[in-house]
């Protein structure tokens, strides 16, 4: 049995693509944690709406260091990541999955570590490749099963948000590298490799980027492509769960901060 954690984005909010799930709080030296928890198959998974279950909390205020935290003191080993994201790409249209292997950090005022020196040691973790390997390589096996549009890499862009991109910074992550632009997989996914947990993410394109489509962008085009495609989105989790062949890839994710004797949460 794996103890799975899953943080919903914009549109997965929704604890009833789960079943029954119990609520629960977690106390961290970050903040209290509020996240569901519930079985599926032969695993524990703790279900986490990113911006709270009402869409209450914006992208610079998520207590992501309190997320990941109560997530390893939950016995969290992965984290499965759902977002959802304007596209710099014009092969990857609206309603495209992307399982995302690259990151660009555009963003600005957020804390982006737990070791940072104060009572705790200094370790400087490897992110060269931001995502689990063994978790990617499941993912795409997932949705290739269920025959929904994907692919099968793509370098997330994240921006310090609540506002969208202007069309010029559009045009310049394009120009970097960048297939997708979202508000969210920093500092979350850098702080999963600190914490040794593995950490995968699919991107849904809900929209083109800004400049790159006739209307202006809005939240609500946002929500309406994320529930159009909520189905899918919970084929995905359920195959994802449920999935129990042997991996090809290997990945070092769980000894990502043996410089320092690993990370532990009775140390904070």
């Amino acid at each position: 049995m794996t103890t799975i954690g899953i943080i919903g984005g914009t549109g997965v909010e929704d604890t009833s693509l789960f079943g029954s799930l119990t609520p629960l709080e977690t106390a961290t030296p970050f903040g209290t944690v509020h996240c569901f928890k519930g079985t599926v198959g032969q695993n524990t998974v703790y279900f986490m709406a990113r911006h709270g279950t009402h869409h209450s909390v914006p992208p610079h205020r998520i207590p992501y260091k309190a997320n990941i935290f109560a997530l390893k003191k939950l016995g969290v080993t992965e984290i499965l990541s759902f977002t959802a994201v304007g596209s710099l790409n014009p092969g990857l249209t609206p309603g495209t999955f992307v399982v995302t292997n690259q990151i660009l950090d555009f963003t600005k005022n957020r804390d982006h570590t737990f070791f940072d020196g104060q009572g705790h040691p200094v370790c400087h973790v490897d992110f060269a490749y931001p995502y689990c390997p063994v978790m990617r390589e499941r993912l795409i096996r997932c949705l290739a099963k269920k025959n929904i549009r994907h692919a099968k890499a793509g370098c997330y862009v994240v921006t310090e948000g609540p506002r969208y991109e202007t069309a010029a910074e559009v045009r310049m992550f394009a120009c970097l590298g960048g297939d997708v632009a979202g508000m969210t997989q920093m500092p979350e996914a850098v702080l999963a490799r600190e914490a040794e947990m593995c950490y995968a993410n699919v991107s849904i394109v809900t929209n083109m980027g800004s400049g790159l489509s006739w209307t202006p962008l809005s939240h609500e085009e946002v929500t309406a492509m994320m529930a159009e495609n909520s189905k899918k989105i919970a084929a995905v989790m359920h195959a994802y769960l449920t999935d129990e062949s042997k991996p090809v890839s290997v990945c070092q994710c769980h000894a990502a901060a043996s410089a320092v004797g690993g990370f532990h949460t009775e140390d904070f």
